[in-house]
């Protein structure tokens, strides 16, 4: 259904965002990795009673506990990110557990901010199994919420520290309580869980991640800083694991994963300070002798890790895309022969964020100029040869290609305009993009 607002004498048709009732199922606790407990409460951060906004992850394996994040390269890093910053690179990427807060993102809060992110690790950290060699801290945290004010932290700490063993689980409501603890303005859950298998042994890989709104990450391993783009965004993700991996290269395997997922989607292209992806892996469907995975030693086994770890957080990532804010469609913008991954990378972004592109593709109107005009709007990586531009107007082509599985639509081959049906492209009133 569509709803209509007037301002002055101007009409504007608001159309209805697409359900999404599907994008959230049950999911067999099997599918689940072993060796974590977790759960999601209400400490009292959101007003709306009942709502979680506390979420807790621990690693219970026997073995070593891998961690690895990217943070956001926001200049303005909140106290969280700060905090889970420097636990990761003094503990090697040793890390057992996870918490997260929603409905406050403890960001420009000065020094009671520090204060407030160091009292919920430690809190968490209480709740850990006992190990041998226990770091300092064992707990990396995320926010999320309204920037500029100070945390409930009062109430956080009650909320923590009540949580016991009983009260964690391993089955699908205690991994959806975890996801709703995630949540501001999104609009479901977002999680998912597979399998795979590496060298015989089958691992699984679950994770959670949220975000509707300010979304275009640009985020990097722990202690990079900022970034020459100029675009971040709000998203908060966990991903975890129960298959062995180093720490070095459970980050090296992120990184690459983040940059191709995270870092490759855009729905309002604003700008925030605590985007985090973490990554636990802790190594509890292998048997005691079968060995970390590493890059350097087993490179065979750490590619297709770093595979599986990738195409899992693409299906993360999509998931915050569906569910943005006013969001009516859903667009891959695919870019082919470009000199280098940057070139694509960079080019792809620019024409996601163009309003002009995004009004075409919301007024179902495919005017294919724009998506050029954008195009051509980025330097790019210079060619050896100087004499040659780093975009020829003669090789560029432009399809559309439709969602429901139906023949594409190129509207320019070769820097040549193709003939095409107006009714079909969207030119007044096509079908093409009503999808």
């Amino acid at each position: 259904m569509s709803h209509v607002f007037k301002r002055l004498s101007s009409t504007v048709t608001i159309k209805a965002a697409p359900s999404k009732a599907h994008l959230h199922a049950p999911i067999s606790a099997s599918a689940f990795p072993a060796g974590y407990l977790l759960t999601g409460v209400h400490a009292g951060v959101k007003k709306k009673q009942g709502a979680l906004d506390v979420g807790v992850i621990l690693s219970t394996s026997d073995r070593p506990t891998s961690a690895a994040a990217c943070f956001t390269r926001n200049a303005f890093k909140a106290a969280p990110v700060l905090v889970s910053d420097e636990i990761l690179s003094s503990n090697g990427g040793r890390v057992r557990g996870i918490v997260v807060n929603s409905g406050c993102a403890n960001a420009v809060t000065g020094q009671q901010g520090l204060k407030d992110a160091w009292a919920m690790v430690r809190a968490t950290d209480a709740l850990l199994p006992p190990i041998d060699s226990k770091p300092a801290h064992d707990t990396l945290v995320m926010s999320t919420g309204v920037i500029g004010q100070n945390l409930p932290i009062s109430k956080i700490l009650t909320g923590i520290t009540t949580l016991a063993p009983p009260s964690l689980g391993t089955d699908f409501p205690a991994w959806e309580r975890a996801a709703n603890a995630f949540m501001t303005t999104d609009t479901f859950p977002k999680l998912r869980a597979r399998t795979f298998t590496i060298g015989g042994v089958q691992y699984r890989m679950a994770g959670m991640d949220k975000g509707a709104g300010m979304i275009h990450p640009d985020m990097g391993p722990a202690s990079t800083s900022f970034s020459p783009k100029a675009l971040h965004a709000t998203l908060l993700g966990a991903i975890l694991t129960d298959a062995p991996v180093t720490p070095r290269s459970l980050q090296s395997a992120l990184t690459y994963a983040v940059e191709r997922s995270f870092n490759s989607i855009s729905v309002d292209g604003d700008m925030s300070t605590n985007d985090t992806i973490v990554v636990l892996a802790n190594g509890a469907a292998a048997g005691k002798d079968v060995k970390e995975i590493d890059e350097a030693t087993d490179k065979e086994a750490y590619d297709m890790f770093k595979a599986e770890l990738t195409a899992f957080a693409v299906d993360l990532a999509k998931l915050v895309v569906r569910d943005g804010e006013g969001a009516t469609k859903f667009v891959t913008v695919t870019v082919m022969e470009a000199n280098s991954y940057k070139d694509a990378h960079s080019i792809a972004s620019r024409i996601s964020t163009s309003a002009l592109v995004k009004t075409a593709l919301y007024g179902e109107d495919a005017n294919w100029g724009r998506i050029l005009a954008s195009t051509g709007s980025i330097p790019l990586s210079p060619l050896p040869d100087s004499t040659i531009p780093t975009i020829d107007p003669t090789a560029v082509s432009v399809t559309f290609i439709p969602a429901d599985g139906s023949a594409p639509l190129p509207v320019l081959v070769n820097g040549e305009p193709e003939v095409v049906d107006e009714a079909r492209n969207g030119c007044g009133g096509g079908k093409l993009l009503d999808l």
